[in-house]
């Protein structure tokens, strides 16, 4: 299929895109980076973190999200004393035929919101690992598929340091975006007062099913990657490994490690849904660069040189970003 055709295409199956953003905007006030986060991990089959303090609109997003979409949802509060099998289910005896049946947990939906997924103990989070890499469940001696598409949606609060707990990089390394969500504008804020004192509160409705979102997705894998945007992806994660290769020797002692392979795949996946959701049938290095912040932030580790100096991980990958040559 040449770009023509293709763009054609994607005008046509990416209409939804902009009924799911009218839908959520019904509720959620500005915020439009963080929903079109949502729509990539959507795309792409890639699960989204999101961090940000109390009150920004996290879970109401994710909630909205789901209501424009007639498929399967679950939400897990995440707290210190919960268990693998809240999560993920457990056997239980059945006392009529003497036996155990398995009762599924609410990780069996199409979206799963891990709201304040850091109150968990490393316990509850290694039950996930497996959910989200395998897109399965293993519950005793048995293992089931889970429903597709399936997406983990998860939020953190950064700022609460008590009752929580850091995520391990296994587990960070699974989301594919992770999304900082930041303080609406004095306009925004003014709007979301207004929406509040009205008398009812707007409902959001379902606009799109699961087969438009799969027959979306299909067509996210033909949109156009040229070799040289490959390589400027691969060049990308390359130099948070090896930043010496690409004239980034100051930025070296700042790096414990680099991003893993996972970064090129979610980068060029991202890419592609981005391009998706802007209607082009082709990947240009802007969307590299618009998505690249938030796949890389959570896959560089940083050095206690790093911390001491207050260099971030974000500084490390715009460096990144400002060195690489553009294709």
């Amino acid at each position: 299929m040449d770009i023509t055709e293709l763009n054609k295409k994607i005008e046509q199956e990416s209409a939804f895109v902009e009924a799911i953003r009218n839908e959520i905007s019904k509720t959620i006030v500005g915020q439009k980076a963080m929903v079109e986060r949502l729509m990539i991990g959507l795309l792409s089959d890639g699960h989204i973190l999101l961090e940000g303090v109390p009150g920004l609109a996290k879970t109401l997003a994710i909630s909205a999200l789901a209501k424009t979409i007639d498929a399967g949802f679950s939400r897990i509060q995440f707290t210190p004393d919960l268990l693998p099998a809240d999560v993920i289910g457990t056997m239980i005896y059945n006392p009529q035929n003497a036996g155990f049946v398995v009762k599924q947990g609410p990780i069996f939906s199409n979206f799963v919101l891990a709201d304040e997924i850091n109150r968990a103990p490393a316990k509850v989070q290694s039950a996930l690992l497996e959910a989200m890499q395998e897109k399965q469940v293993t519950i005793g001696e048995n293992t089931y598929k889970l429903d597709n598409p399936f997406l983990v949606l998860a939020t953190q609060n950064p700022i609460e340091q008590e009752g929580t707990y850091p995520l391990p990089e296994a587990q960070l390394d699974r989301f594919m975006l992770k999304v900082v969500v930041t303080y609406p504008t004095i306009e925004e804020e003014r709007q979301i007062l207004h929406q509040k004192l009205q008398m009812t509160e707007p409902a959001t409705q379902k606009v799109v099913n699961i087969e438009q979102i799969k027959k979306a997705k299909d067509v996210v894998k033909q949109v156009y990657l040229d070799p040289k945007i490959e390589n400027y992806i691969t060049d990308i994660v390359f130099a948070s490994r090896f930043p010496e290769n690409y004239k980034l020797e100051k930025i070296k002692p700042y790096i414990a490690y680099g991003a893993s392979p996972r970064a090129t795949i979610n980068l060029a996946l991202a890419s592609r849904a981005y391009a998706f959701i802007h209607r082009r049938g082709y990947v240009i290095p802007e969307d590299v660069i618009a998505i690249c912040p938030d796949v890389m932030r959570h896959r560089i580790g940083l050095t206690y040189e790093a911390e001491a100096e207050n260099i971030t991980s974000i500084d490390i990958v715009n460096e990144i970003i400002n060195r690489v040559d553009v294709p």
